[in-house]
């Protein structure tokens, strides 16, 4: 919301109160309380009247410092983000004639005493930002009062994050309001409304507001970001990085972690689409049909429709198609299938279930005590209150009953249209529930399958999600259209999430709205299954790959095969995300900060540390993609290019730009059917084009999440040095040398992408490689040389 006028005036209507010094300062609690007139006080009589905001400042964790701005009393009658506060913090207060900080770990917020406004955010010895004069307001609207701050911008620096955007992924110029909406991925609004930025500054800011909070992103002060919420309150916290990734690491052990999801909800998810005619007859046909074509299949999905129309949601299989449900599930699981449904959190007036929740006070309620209702989306529909604890329990309980009879998991949709002219069971403020809500949902929803299904079985598919909401995956990007230009809104969405602490992302392959052409699809596939999840819906069309043309049958099983076979990285990439917060589709920004290039790329990403993924979005199959500082490989041909620079390219649709960096390592499975199997045994270490004194190392993970097998990787001039543990067989490629001789533990041959060693156990290897045949420029084979034992 802008309350300026330009520079010197302000908008109409607007009475405007900014803070205009510190005028004093205590230490209490750990607590450094500021009180900033709005008027300069050198005198006595200045104390008489005016505005007063009182700044509050303290640290919840180590290089975080968390700020409080309010006005007279504020009871926010809740709900409020929970942080997870550090105990033990050690916080450090200071004060003097003419200042005042407050410090934990290397960040300290400084404020400037008797002077005018201004309080500086100081770590790595330098001001990362600082509110400034006219920064820190309380400006009142035609009577509403609004709480704002604003925190400066250096030249050239730039502003991620906020959510799922689908609007330019560096958001400096953008407004940007943190409210739920049902928008679809070609605008500016939001499922998935985080009040969470960073910036190429090295911190993150979040504002702990989760009611209506405007952005003003450099757009109507160019040099700050502001932002403001109605009411006499704003809290936010500043956390210093000095990384993309170090933020997401302290932002996340803030708001929660992601869950990490089970192995199997990696490989390729199939949906009935949404408003197809289907029946289990048509499933069965489909399913057998891509058996038939030997076209791998692990999770399959059913839309709104398994519920009869008009009683979404009663949680009944619809008899008329689908007469026995729980055996039809039992067939679908015997040949190796999980199992979705769709639900959302709304009950229909003609379900039988919305008398049973109205009786007992389980949906949102009018003012005047009636059941709120609408026609939008169901006729007459309630919406259940997740605030009520007896109403999580009789949802969760419907649930049961579904994954008691073989239901996997839940696509849980919507939760953005929740309205303010409710009244909520617990008394929460229902501004401040519209985006709390999709938190509560997802989490009943969660907590569910986890008692249900164990810790490690537990996964969403979700569509809305606010701040914290990262700790229910996974999450989807809403109803994006079949076009390219789509596809790359989409992928701006996901990489905004990813940089506002989500670790899992999808997206309908092929696009939801319409029916994409053949090139859509074909190259959607590559994009859809080279993310971290991966599912072909759409809206009024099946998805098969056959009614598109018989290369879209290949270029599906082409693209499902290679994610099976990644899947021991792509899975290490998830336990990452798991443990630090950093998402399994990186911003080319998270991985290269320092690389200003990078910084506004946003149709390439990292899938993991190490791949580099550029998908193709032209009917031509021609792009231009950005290679970084060092030695690339081509994952599948061996092609090597040295960056920085850019490229350009032109590929069929069973290739993209997959890249691999330079001294990294990347386990790859024997099994190219499954996503979930035992990825040490048979796996394949590939070590890219390691420089002399360095080494790359990869934990090959188990697929319930824990460590199987450390291989190391080391270059010592010619001498290549191979360790595993613990003692189990494996192979590594080495990627880059032609010509190599075995000397100890193991024997090699020669391949067309490099050297291949096969060690019998996991004891050290050392390999032997003629110096002048290293990294030979083009990746492939033109002599083969082996010494005896290869």
């Amino acid at each position: 919301m802008k309350f300026t006028d330009g520079n010197w005036m302000h908008g109409a209507g607007v009475r405007p109160h900014y803070a205009a010094h510190a005028y004093s300062a205590s230490v209490s609690d750990a607590q450094l309380s500021i009180v900033a007139p709005c008027q300069y006080v050198g005198h006595r009589t200045s104390t008489i009247g005016g505005t007063i905001i009182d700044v509050a400042l303290s640290s919840p964790a180590p290089d975080v410092i968390n700020v409080r701005i309010s006005k007279d009393f504020v009871d926010s009658c809740g709900p409020q983000y929970q942080l997870n506060v550090d105990p033990s913090v050690r916080i450090e207060t200071h004060t003097d004639d003419h200042s005042a900080s407050i410090s934990s770990g290397q960040l300290s917020a400084i404020v400037r005493l008797a002077d005018s406004w201004q309080l500086d955010f100081v770590a790595g010895g330098r001001t990362l930002t600082s509110s400034k004069g006219r920064s820190l307001g309380m400006p009142e609207v035609e009577g509403q009062w609004y709480c704002h701050e604003q925190l400066s911008l250096g030249v050239g620096e730039t502003v991620y994050g906020f959510g799922e955007r689908f609007t330019a992924f560096v958001k400096n110029g953008q407004v940007v309001e943190s409210w739920n909406k049902d928008g679809g991925t070609g605008s500016d609004q939001a499922y998935k409304a985080v009040p969470f930025y960073m910036t190429s500054g090295g911190y993150g800011v979040f504002v702990r507001e989760p009611g209506a909070v405007s952005f003003e992103v450099a757009s109507e002060k160019v040099s700050r970001v502001q932002f403001s919420t109605p009411g006499k309150s704003l809290e936010y916290c500043v956390i210093y990085g000095p990384t993309p990734k170090e933020i997401l690491a302290k932002y996340t052990l803030l708001t929660g972690r992601p869950a990490l999801p089970p192995a199997w909800s990696f490989g390729l998810w199939l949906t009935t689409s949404f408003t197809t005619d289907y029946d289990e007859t048509t499933v069965s046909n489909v399913i057998d049909e891509l058996e038939r074509r030997n076209l791998p299949l692990h999770v399959f999905h059913f839309d709104c429709f398994w519920m009869r129309e008009f009683q979404w949601c009663d949680f009944e299989w619809d008899a008329r198609v689908f007469p026995d449900p729980k055996a039809m599930l039992a067939r679908l699981k015997s040949k190796g299938l999980r199992i979705s449904v769709w639900i959302n959190p709304y009950i229909a007036f003609r379900s039988k279930l919305f008398a049973e929740a109205a009786r007992q006070g389980f949906l949102l309620k009018k003012v005047n005590g009636e059941v709120w209702q609408t026609d939008e989306w169901q006729p007459g529909m309630g919406i259940v209150d997740f605030t009520n604890p007896k109403a999580c329990e009789w949802y969760a309980g419907k649930l049961a009953a579904l994954v008691d009879m073989g239901v996997d998991c839940f696509k849980t949709d919507f939760g953005e249209r929740i309205p303010l002219d409710v009244v909520y069971h617990d008394g929460s403020r229902p501004d401040r529930m519209h985006n709390y809500y999709s938190y509560l949902y997802n989490k009943n929803v969660f907590d569910l399958l986890k008692s249900r299904c164990g810790n490690d079985n537990a996964v969403l598919f979700a569509r809305s999600a606010t701040a914290g909401g990262q700790q229910f995956p996974i999450h989807w990007g809403g109803d994006c259209s079949a076009t390219f230009e789509s596809m790359a809104e989409s992928l701006r969405g996901g990489l905004s999430l990813g940089i506002s602490g989500f670790g899992f992302w999808s997206h309908d392959i092929g696009g939801f709205e319409g029916s994409p052409d053949p090139a859509v699809y074909k190259r959607w596939i590559a994009f859809g299954l080279l993310s971290s999840h991966s599912r072909l819906h759409g809206n009024n069309s099946y998805r098969v790959p056959w009614l598109y043309d018989e290369e879209a049958v290949d270029v599906l099983r082409r693209f499902t095969q290679l994610k099976c076979e990644l899947m021991p990285y792509i899975f290490a990439a998830a336990m990452e995300a798991r443990a630090f917060g950093v998402p399994v589709m990186r911003a080319m920004f998270l991985e290269f900060p320092d690389d200003p290039a990078c910084r506004y790329l946003d149709r390439q990403y990292m899938l993991g540390p190490s791949l580099l993924v550029a998908p193709v979005m032209s009917d031509s199959g021609k792009l231009e993609y950005y290679i970084p500082e060092g030695t690339w490989t081509d994952f599948e041909t061996g092609r090597r290019i040295v960056g920085p620079q850019w490229v350009a390219g032109q590929y069929d649709y069973f290739g993209l730009p997959l890249y691999a960096r330079c001294n990294s390592a990347i386990a790859v499975g024997n099994r190219s059917d499954v996503p979930d199997y035992d990825y040490a045994s048979g796996v394949t270490v590939h070590a890219f084009e390691l420089s002399d004194g360095n080494a790359a190392s990869v934990a090959v993970p188990s697929s319930n999440g824990a460590s199987s097998l450390q291989v190391t990787v080391m270059r010592s001039g010619s001498l290549f040095t191979i360790t595993g543990s613990p003692a189990m067989p494996f192979e590594v490629l080495l990627r880059g040398v032609v010509n190599c001789t075995v000397v100890e533990g193991g024997r090699g041959w020669q391949t067309d992408l490099g050297f291949m060693v096969r060690v019998a156990d996991g004891s050290a290897v050392v390999l032997m490689a003629k110096a002048e045949n290293l990294n030979n420029g083009n990746g492939r084979i033109h002599e083969v040389v082996l010494s005896a034992g290869a």
